[in-house]
């Protein structure tokens, strides 16, 4: 059986570059478990005959799948569908619970390369949920950002992240840290509420992240407030439970 047939084919050839349209393909079947962990690709040259591509395009394809994570590269032996659970064990990261910092500044001080993967960038009229988690007014309009976040590679959380427009006016601004382009209009966070509880991811979740349905995750709901205590940001971020481990420091009371 060929690839094609395994996992499908290609939609019309207006559907957007075609490198990304096999890329989109081979990452539905990896979620969806049609291609295995440590499964071999085809080569290069078997992959192009099967879906009609040019080495090029095979080939950009899957750099852009083995910067994800999803696909690992062995000198000498091919390109393979990675292992997501040893995987993450192997870059199981320490969070600490008690300091206020973004994803991004969190991997960069253990030495780790954050990424991330654009999945929406949205702008509209504020939900009631929303206004209420946030303190706002209805018809506010608010940003609304969904994203993959990855360390070295590899999938680590999904984050969904909300925040009044006017404190941030060009949703564009936001490229790799959300903290840093709202410290570029005065409006980081100094402060926040966070609570944490264990979750099981569902489809949606499961397939962007990687893992199986039902996988445990770790659910950090985050308020972030300005010094003069107006809420900027509310964020749901849902961390990998076998690549996180949460660290808080505490202290004894004083009895005088």
């Amino acid at each position: 059986m060929s690839l094609s047939e395994l996992v499908g084919t290609l939609p019309e050839r207006g559907s957007g570059p075609l490198y990304l349209q096999l890329q989109h393909l081979l990452r539905d079947a990896i979620g969806a478990q049609l291609l295995k962990p440590e499964q071999a690709l085809p080569s290069e040259r078997d992959l192009c005959e099967d879906f009609d591509l040019s080495r090029v395009t095979i080939r950009k394809a899957i750099e852009g799948l083995v910067d994800e994570g999803l696909l690992v590269r062995k000198r000498g032996a091919g390109t393979f569908i990675a292992d997501m659970r040893r995987e993450a064990r192997d870059t199981r990261v320490e969070k600490i619970f008690s300091k206020l910092s973004s994803f991004s500044e969190d991997m960069e001080s253990r030495g780790m390369k954050p990424s991330s993967r654009w999945l929406s960038q949205s702008t509209g009229m504020v939900s009631p949920d929303e206004a209420m988690a946030l303190a706002l007014s209805p018809g506010t309009a608010v940003h609304r950002f969904r994203r993959l976040r990855f360390a070295d590679g590899k999938p680590m959380a999904l984050e969904y992240t909300i925040l009044p427009a006017h404190y941030l006016p060009d949703i564009t601004a936001v490229t790799h840290s959300l903290y840093e382009a709202l410290a570029q209009t005065g409006s980081r966070p100094t402060r926040a509420l966070q609570r944490l509880r264990a979750v099981g991811f569902d489809a949606e979740q499961a397939e962007a992240i990687g893992v199986e349905i039902g996988h445990p995750g770790l659910l950090i709901e985050r308020r972030g407030f300005l010094p003069d205590g107006r809420p900027v940001e509310f964020t749901q971020s849902y961390y990998r439970g076998d690549a996180y481990d949460f660290v808080a420091e505490l202290s004894g009371i004083d009895d005088g």
